[in-house]
């Protein structure tokens, strides 16, 4: 094995491991965060935790990637500890599904159909398939899987430019002598730890080891323990993780290594103990791709079987490891409220997109809450009542705080063309909600004012403020509902709306003049009613702020002024039409 055979080895170890990054992280970004809110969801029962698990991390070709997940999960409170653990032993069945795929390398036959199964027959048409898809193709999606194609071609060349640069090695004494020291069991362990950590990806580690098998060296004395050392090697990446995170974090971290610790220890110890006894013969055998795809997939399935029925003890075992402080005890339930923006997601931009559209959703419900609760103060003050609206309020300053760090963090990665607009709704609407629990906290203000010294609004300025709270109550829901699911649609109905909010409450202070004039009113008493009018129509500037971004993103229009001259003058006069509907619905009594 010369110079140029080593260049070429390593060159086909760097285009296997580059290929198998770019498909994963393309066959996520297809999911579009789908795959990852399955597995959010559907965790109650263990058999379909471990099934979920399975799939998640064989459409993502990464145990590493959807432990790292299930992390963030445990430590943002969303999966329970019990719940992640059928999940990481899925990933570890659904990280096999790799070696079957990197075994049809060793196919030989002459047989056409036969042939044609072979990565090096059909990953070129792939390769260019994915190039038409990526060079002539305006759509997102094909693009993606114009990604996920070339990063397979990619993958398996380089499975066969280091297959055919250590083949040469099938005639090296001196390499066979190396593989013959890891048929010792606890040296064959520490190699296939050490490689899978330091590569982070037991799927890379187990393609490099079926890519030795061409040189006819690799014996089952060999691979077996290496094999059963990249189980415990792949756990690094999620131990990594776990740094920063909650204790609960950490526990899913070392169940992930305990499972495949002491699976591998028991495993072993039965496996070399009956072969001192029976003595395996097929030991001293060669061992192919395929071979070893079977080695990693029974052991990962056995282990499983066997774990399943006492995976509470793997949750005793991680939390006696890891221990609750009384700091950990004391920890508030609004910092785990927030902790649903785990940077840890920022991995798998599309589902932390999801996640940022969970939190914007939590803010906007805190806001249109907190105006609700300030509304019925007016009238009927409660000093408690008040001090929730301050809470809320700060509560969602504190959620546009963190959700826009997080989200300018995420507008940085590749997004589908669909996820960036979300995150680009996201950074302009989170302003305009905290505005509106800004105006909420003014109107609990009046409120308290009315309260300290006594006063109150007469019968007939209570019901004229009723119908004009009631169409603000509806237009903040109503924009929510069009944020929720960024309906265009839905949006048209917002400034017809708004419109006449403002007919309303230049109409109530009309007649608070008037009412002034007959000597009904106070001066003072129209300061505060102003006050909350005036609150009131912000709030719905806000909701037509709103509205007005999700359609001009989702339209591709950035001039405010020419959207809302358009929507006015529509030649349809939809419009007015709404506008004489929400008058007829809100009538001042």
């Amino acid at each position: 094995m010369d110079f140029f055979s080593i260049l070429t080895l390593f060159g086909g170890l760097a285009m296997f491991l580059y290929g198998m990054q770019v498909m994963g992280d393309g066959l996520a970004k297809v999911s579009g965060g789908k795959l990852e809110r399955i597995l959010e969801n559907l965790t109650s029962n263990r058999i379909k935790a471990v099934l979920l698990g399975a799939a998640v991390t064989a459409v993502i070709q990464s145990s590493s990637a959807t432990t790292v997940m299930v992390v963030g999960f445990v430590n943002s409170g969303i999966m329970k500890l019990s719940q992640a653990i059928g999940v990481i032993m899925g990933a570890n069945i659904g990280t096999t599904a790799t070696s079957w795929i990197l075994s049809l390398a060793g196919i030989e036959s002459s047989n056409f159909f036969l042939r044609l199964l072979k990565p090096s027959s059909f990953s070129p048409v792939l390769a260019m398939i994915g190039i038409i898809f990526l060079m002539f193709t305006k759509s997102p999606r094909k693009k993606d899987i114009g990604t996920i194609l070339v990063g397979f071609a990619v993958l398996m060349f380089g499975m066969e430019s280091m297959s055919g640069a250590v083949k040469p090695l099938a005639d090296v004494p001196e390499f066979t002598n190396i593989l013959l020291k890891f048929s010792n069991p606890l040296l064959g362990m520490l190699a296939g730890t050490i490689l899978t950590a330091v590569i982070q990806s037991s799927s890379a580690s187990v393609g490099i080891l079926q890519a030795l098998c061409v040189t006819g060296a690799v014996r089952y004395s060999v691979a077996l323990p290496i094999i059963m050392g990249q189980n415990i090697g792949t756990c690094v990446t999620a131990l990594l993780s776990s740094i920063g995170a909650n204790k609960n974090a950490k526990r899913a971290a070392m169940v992930h290594l305990y499972f495949n610790l002491i699976g591998t220890i028991v495993f072993m110890s039965v496996f070399y103990f009956v072969n001192g006894m029976l003595h395996f013969n097929f030991l001293n055998d060669t061992v192919n791709p395929a071979q070893i795809a079977v080695i990693h997939s029974v052991f990962n399935i056995i282990a499983t079987l066997i774990w399943l029925p006492f995976s509470g003890l793997l949750e005793k075992l991680a939390c006696l490891t890891i221990r609750d402080s009384r700091e950990d005890m004391a920890a508030s339930l609004e910092d785990q409220e927030f902790m649903i923006l785990e940077s840890r997601f920022l991995e798998k931009p599309a589902f932390a997109v999801e996640q940022g559209r969970n939190a914007a959703r939590r803010m906007a419900k805190e806001s249109h809450q907190s105006l609700r609760l300030a509304l019925s103060l007016v009238g009927n003050y409660e000093e408690e009542m008040a001090d929730r609206v301050d809470k809320m309020e700060s509560k969602v300053d504190r959620y546009e705080d963190e959700l826009g760090t997080y989200l300018v963090k995420l507008s940085h990665k590749d997004l589908s063309e669909n996820d960036s607009h979300s995150v680009s709704i996201m950074l302009h609407c989170i302003g305009d909600f905290e505005r509106i629990s800004d105006h909420a906290v003014n109107i609990m203000e009046s409120a308290r004012e009315l309260y300290e010294k006594g006063a109150s609004f007469s019968q007939k300025a209570m019901e004229e403020l009723g119908v004009l709270s009631q169409a603000v109550e509806d237009i903040v829901q109503l924009t929510y509902n069009v944020f929720d699911k960024q309906d265009v649609k839905l949006a048209e109905k917002i400034e017809p709306l708004e419109e006449l909010i403002d007919e309303l409450s230049q109409e109530l202070k009309h007649r608070h003049v008037q009412r002034l004039q007959a000597g009904a009113c106070t001066i003072e008493m129209g300061f505060v009613l102003s006050d909350i009018t005036t609150s009131l129509e912000r709030i719905a500037d806000h909701c037509s702020n709103i509205g007005v971004c999700i359609t001009q993103v989702r339209e591709d229009l950035y001039d405010t002024h020419s959207h809302l001259d358009v929507v006015k003058n529509a030649s349809d006069e939809s419009f007015y039409r709404e506008l004489e509907e929400v008058r007829r619905q809100y009538v001042l009594p």
